[in-house]
């Protein structure tokens, strides 16, 4: 009963810090809000006894992810800088591609799910070592592709940000 309650906690903050981290104007503070997500996320891995991942999400998302988007932040806009508000045409076209995005991401995984539990099934060992081999392995059901890519577009920002940094100055 008290890990439901925690539970519930857990995901009422991580909710409530993800709308703040979308919706506020203040770059900064929306990097504090996605700190605090990332913190709450870590405590839902120690609930479910997932201690490697707990720290794993705290040393590489909440400390190392964060210092590189603090990094990049600091280096393309001025700390207290209010980001500019968007037309509402804009706004009702992020909306849309949003509910698309999300649409196209629970198709994938309601028809997958089964697909990738099936999978599990045969193979043995703990779930940590599952985990491993779904995230960076090269067979059917398995993330090393899409690992990769996301490695290669957070290095591309980062890139990126030090060249409007520098056109900047």
């Amino acid at each position: 009963m008290a890990e439901q309650i925690i539970f519930y906690i857990l995901a009422a903050v991580i909710a409530t810090f993800s709308i703040m981290a979308v919706s506020t104007k203040r770059i900064i503070r929306s990097a504090t809000f996605l700190l605090f997500v990332l913190l709450s996320v870590a405590g839902l891995y120690l609930i479910l006894g997932y201690q490697y991942l707990m720290a794993v999400q705290i040393a590489v998302y909440a400390g190392g992810i964060m210092v590189l988007f603090i990094f990049a932040i600091l280096l393309t806009h001025k700390p207290g800088e209010s980001a500019p508000s968007k037309p509402i045409a804009k706004r009702l076209l992020i909306a849309l591609l949003s509910v698309g995005g999300l649409a196209f991401c629970t198709h994938i995984i309601v028809h997958n799910v089964s697909k990738v539990y099936s999978y599990s099934l045969g193979t043995t060992g703990s779930d940590i070592k599952y985990i491993g081999l779904t995230m960076m392995g090269t067979d059917k059901y398995q993330y090393l592709l899409a690992f990769e890519a996301i490695s290669m577009l957070i290095l591309a920002c980062i890139i990126g940000g030090i060249m409007v940094a520098r056109k900047r100055k």
